[in-house]
């Protein structure tokens, strides 16, 4: 599948130009799709290869023109930024782009509540922005918490402890985004709050999968745009949680946390699990950086989804982008 890159959007590339012309002849689709990436340093780059991959592998034939964003008011590191500026299309640039699907993922959490949040202002306004100019846009994590909150007022709810690890989750009713799901699904979640799943139907929300232990996974609702939200994240890979818990661990030992993180739920194997809660005992008592380095290799369990889910997703998600954008085509033959 071609997967094609803008930098500079505004200008006609010649890269551009063939994959248009080939569409046109062929009478093939081609969509374009934003992702507005909003993760923190440590997760910047895994996220981008992550869409990337499951929309490659999902897409089929069809090609795809990939723009990727950051909102200007996430904190990054000088390495970081450097990327940004350089790899990533100026969130300016939004309105001279016409968008079929948007992608917009959630942030490190540093407030209590999202409006203190310092890029709540531009989050609300892409919020605003995709209702308008998008066919459907997918909310991740806090910028689903974020959406429901600017939209209806739902306010997130604090877990007593974060909610990490991988669940079981059943698929409540029939929907075209979950077509060919199988009736329970693995999803990782990895967050400090919750929605609440009869609020969200008050407010005409229709929830399609949830877990017993993690609540709402997925949820949608048709704005102006088909708005698709994702509790959890069925995008990440097999070790993106790891990484999330060493990142944790890393900062408790550093003293820049207080609180312990806790072992991901249905995650490590029974003994990588047992080997945790000792390297835990004796981290309480003696907390210094360099403890981590004595960690022995950690192992997953067998059963660790690695994007399967995603992919489903994504694949029919492109699939209404491609139909909606066949309809818009046909109607404007006819006038």
């Amino acid at each position: 599948m071609p997967l094609l890159f803008d930098k500079r959007p505004t200008v006609a590339s010649p890269a551009l130009s063939p994959a248009q012309d080939e569409c046109e002849h062929s009478g093939q689709i081609e969509l374009t799709i934003g992702l507005i990436n909003n993760m923190p340093d440590s997760a910047l780059k895994a996220t981008e290869r992550q869409f990337m991959r499951l929309l490659r592998t999902a897409a089929g034939s069809t090609p795809i023109r990939f723009h990727c964003f950051s909102l200007p008011s996430v904190t990054r590191s000088p390495s970081a930024q450097c990327h940004v500026d350089r790899d990533y299309t100026d969130i300016a640039e939004l309105d001279h782009l016409r968008f079929d699907g948007l992608i917009v993922t959630g942030a490190e959490p540093n407030a209590l509540n999202l409006p203190e949040e310092p890029f709540w202002q531009e989050l609300t306004g892409i919020i605003d922005w995709a209702q308008n100019h998008t066919r459907s846009t997918i909310f991740s994590c806090l910028a689903a918490h974020a959406a429901v909150l600017h939209l209806d007022g739902i306010e997130r709810q604090r877990l007593g402890t974060k909610c990490s690890g991988v669940y079981d989750c059943a698929k409540l009713r029939d929907d075209w985004l979950t077509r060919d799901l199988p009736a329970r699904i693995k999803v990782p979640h990895s967050r400090f709050n919750a929605l609440s799943a009869d609020q969200l139907a008050a407010r005409g929300y229709r929830v399609l999968t949830s877990s017993d232990e993690a609540g709402v996974d997925i949820f949608a609702r048709r704005h102006n745009s088909h708005f698709i939200f994702l509790q959890g994240h069925p995008e990440y890979d097999a070790s993106s949680l790891q990484r999330e818990y060493m990142r944790d661990l890393a900062r408790f030992l550093s003293g820049e946390r207080d609180l312990y993180p806790a072992i991901p739920a249905g995650y490590f194997d029974a003994a990588t699990e047992q080997h945790l809660m000792d390297f835990e005992r004796r981290a309480r008592i003696d907390r210094d950086p360099m403890l981590a380095a004595e960690l022995p290799g950690l192992m997953l369990r067998p059963d660790v989804p690695a994007g399967s889910t995603a992919t489903i997703l994504l694949r029919n998600w492109l699939g209404f982008l491609g139909e909606e954008a066949r309809a818009d085509q046909l109607a404007d033959r006819r006038e």
